[in-house]
């Protein structure tokens, strides 16, 4: 790599004390290493790369100087030993005329020993006023690109080496990589916030489509006089509505695809309630998370077996449903009871699955959920209980 050196003068510790001088540059590299790969926000790692370089190269001068190819200027981004206002707002031009610029403009590493000698570069006003003497500069490069400038300045008499620039450059080359991954990371974050903001339009369109399909199926029970057909159409309206639930809790919630249980099951209970005035549907649900797979089916099995307890447990006058949901020792159990007539003394689940679609879509979605349903009566009434894996447990294992 080519060094543009002027006036050489000075020295460095000879022997021993070179060797542990070029240890500890070392030493101090591998630090900062660590912490650029680690480093999330770009200001601390800039500012801490100057603090650590300055100390390596025994300097109490060092800046980082941010490209800005609108402004064409270098912009004290980071640094430390500078009076108050210079970083931040000090901007410096790019052209050959400064050790920087020429470093931006030609890739190429600077060594400037002697900047009041100098007659090819000028010195800035402001690291004049701080009386710097020398100067040493190496680019900093993001994916290939020009980013800025670190720089280390001394105003005491010696000389800068080149062995000085392998340290310089290490610290160059971690910095283009730490400043990489963050907006790598970026980048991926941008793109995740859309991906999600995608995911919630998609569900919340999903509910409105299905609450359009979900009037269609009313008017149209409103039209016609067959009880039989208005009872399908019926049966069809509220799996409709317990899907839509699901994609409006997906929309809502603040993990995109996850769903809060005790909110979509007592949300299906309340529209089959007001569908069911001579009904008093209580809940009592565990809070839990699950993912829309497990939560589309869980909602419809809800309405199935509620909506089985309105039909059949009670006559007109209606009656108390309870629903209640338990998460313990890596299972989740349903249940669905009432305190109505009870089930006849032949009913036979396998049975009523051939006869009923409501009994198949009740078996069907137990086996989906990889978990059993018992329908049996209870000291007063019927109790339905569905028992499944908690996906959960199942996910962490």
């Amino acid at each position: 790599m080519p060094v543009i050196e002027h006036s050489p003068g000075g020295d460095t510790p000879p022997g021993a004390g070179e060797l542990q001088y070029r240890l500890r540059q070392q030493s101090i590299l591998a630090d900062f290493g660590i912490e650029a790969l680690r480093a999330r926000d770009l200001e601390p790692m800039l500012q801490r790369a100057t603090e650590l370089c300055g100390e390596g190269m025994r300097s109490k001068y060092c800046k980082f100087l941010e490209y800005r190819p609108e402004q064409n200027s270098l912009l004290v981004r980071a640094g430390i030993g500078w009076a108050p206002g210079v970083v931040g707002s000090t901007e410096m031009r790019t052209d050959l005329a400064s050790p920087a610029g020429f470093a931006l403009e030609t890739g190429e590493p600077v060594i400037s020993n002697h900047l009041e000698n100098e007659d090819r570069f000028r010195t800035p006003a402001f690291m004049a006023e701080h009386k710097i003497r020398r100067a040493i500069n190496v680019l900093v490069e993001t994916s290939g690109k020009r980013f800025g400038v670190l720089e280390v300045d001394s105003p005491d008499e010696g000389k800068f080496e080149p062995a000085d620039l392998a340290f310089m450059q290490g610290f160059a080359n971690l910095i283009g990589v730490a400043i990489e991954r963050q907006q790598a990371e970026q980048r991926l974050s941008d793109a995740m916030e859309h991906q999600e903001l995608l995911t919630r339009e998609a569900s919340h369109r999903v509910k409105n489509s299905l609450a359009l399909v979900s009037a269609m199926l009313n008017l149209q029970m409103q039209e016609d006089d067959d009880p039989r057909i208005t009872r399908l159409l019926g049966d069809a309206q509220a799996r409709i509505t317990a899907i839509a639930q699901t994609h409006d809790q997906l929309w809502r919630g603040e993990q995109v695809g996850i769903v809060a249980l005790d909110d979509l099951v007592c949300g299906i209970a309340t529209g089959l309630a007001e569908q069911a005035p001579n009904h008093r549907i209580e809940c009592d649900i565990d809070a839990i998370l699950i993912s829309a797979d497990t939560a589309i089916p869980v909602g419809l099995l809800v309405t199935e077996l509620v909506t089985n307890a309105i039909k059949y447990a009670y006559d007109d006058a209606g009656g108390a449903i309870a629903v209640t949901i338990r998460s313990a020792d890596g299972r989740i159990v349903l249940t669905v009871s009432d305190t109505g007539a009870g089930l006849p003394t032949d009913f036979d689940l396998k049975a009523a699955s051939r006869q009923s679609l409501g009994m198949r879509m009740i078996g069907s979605l137990a086996r989906q959920l990889r978990g059993t349903i018992v329908i049996e009566n209870g000291t007063v009434g019927t109790c339905a209980t569905l028992d499944i894996p908690d996906p959960r447990v199942t996910s962490a294992a």
